[in-house]
């Protein structure tokens, strides 16, 4: 949904469907339920058996601010239990929390049964999974993303579940990626923004650099969408409204480990600096330019926080005090949740912009206490749930 007190449900069904239909109400035994009507479209997996499944999509629509709501979707052929969910407060003024992790399978996802417990004492308001999902959805025709869906349904019922398409989506096109998900703003959730409370947060596609198979179009639009959302984000009076600036996408710019494909020996990356050899589209600049504060990356599978960088150069606030005023965004790669793939090694010699790096399964946590204050924490799966990285990133000075 394009505005915070909108709500879209998503969800499928695999017998062809009568009608979309969601009931809801703040008490759903008591109040008089809401009907609302959406739509339904087929979606057809590319796999051998082409097996059909019904995508269903329900917006419900001007919702009261800071409410719970509780609801549940079907038709008359059959209806989900009831889940609910509750609206954000209105305006700039309050503090998100969010999870946010990449790299997520159905096996392995040794991180989920902590953020189901976290979803449902109420931890969050949004949940961003940074690309790769179930490895892959459409593993044994789609069957795999089936059983995904189902697995996160414990998260995604109840909070938004903003996503970003990583590399393991790719099959025919990302079809079961944009099939699957209902991101803001009409580009089948390859790229959209959304903004809450203090932060304007900016999803983007890294792969639309890579599987140039698919066009080169995308990757045009894509950028020119992303210096058009960054420019009117940074203008000085949404920027006094909403001071954070995060953005998201699943490959990061910078590798702490020595396989990656295109980190050669001096860590070129196509994002980071655009196309080989043209050097067009790169994001390094773009990102540096509209004074994005921190960049959210996954695809590696650990955690690393970096010092505030560009361009290889370490751009630290003050010795004392890094992450305060910093000169360069900050970087995250948080790509730890747990898959079939298994962990990554660091690198022997680790880069000196790496300051914090930590192996374990585990899932990233942010809480925007306000314009001048952002707090991060790693949470290890590993240690049962122990915090093993926190950092303040403020902005006082504007």
């Amino acid at each position: 949904a394009d505005s915070l007190s909108d709500i879209v449900v998503t969800w499928s069904t695999r017998g062809s469907p009568n009608a979309s239909q969601v009931n809801y109400a703040e008490n759903y035994l008591s109040d008089t339920l809401q009907t609302v009507t959406g739509h339904w479209t087929r979606f057809v997996d590319g796999g051998h058996k082409r097996r059909t499944q019904y995508i269903h999509r329900v917006t419900l629509k001007d919702l009261k601010a800071n409410t719970r709501y509780e609801y549940s979707c079907g038709s008359d052929l059959g209806w989900s239990p009831v889940f609910y969910f509750k609206t954000p407060p209105l305006g700039e003024n309050w503090s998100p929390s969010l999870a946010i992790f990449g790299d997520m399978g159905n096996e392995n996802a040794q991180s989920l049964g902590r953020l189901q417990q976290d979803t449902e004492k109420g931890m969050y308001d949004a949940i961003i999974h940074v690309g790769d999902f179930a490895y892959d959805m459409d593993t044994s025709n789609a069957a795999v993303g089936d059983a995904f869906m189902r697995q996160i349904e414990t998260v995604a019922a109840y909070v938004p579940y903003m996503v970003c398409p990583g590399n393991h989506e790719e099959k025919y096109n990302f079809s079961n990626y944009r099939s699957r998900f209902s991101m803001p703003g009409g580009t089948d959730s390859l790229w959209y923004s959304f903004n809450m409370g203090p932060i304007h947060f900016v999803s983007f596609s890294t792969e639309v650099y890579y599987f140039l198979n698919y066009g080169v179009k995308l990757l045009t639009q894509q950028f020119e969408w992303l210096e058009q959302d960054l420019a009117e984000a940074n203008r000085p009076e949404n920027r006094q409204k909403r001071p954070w600036i995060i953005t998201y996408g699943h490959r990061p710019m910078y590798c702490s480990d020595d396989k990656e494909y295109d980190c050669d020996g001096k860590l070129e990356t196509y994002i980071r600096q655009g196309l080989p050899l043209l050097k067009w589209f790169g994001l390094e600049d773009l990102f540096k330019k509209h004074n994005v504060d921190v960049e959210i990356f996954a695809h590696e599978h650990f955690y690393t926080r970096l010092w505030p960088i560009y361009d290889f150069k370490v751009y630290n606030g003050s010795r004392e005090e890094p992450y305060r005023n910093a000169k360069a965004p900050i970087q995250i790669i948080t790509g730890s949740a747990g898959c079939s793939e298994q962990r990554e090694p660091f690198s022997n010699d680790l880069p000196e912009w790496n300051a914090f790096h930590s192996n374990d399964y585990g899932y990233t946590r942010l809480k925007a206490h306000n314009g001048t204050h952002l707090h991060f924490t790693q949470v290890s799966d590993d240690q049962q749930g122990k915090i093993v990285d926190s950092f303040w990133v403020i902005k006082d000075k504007n």
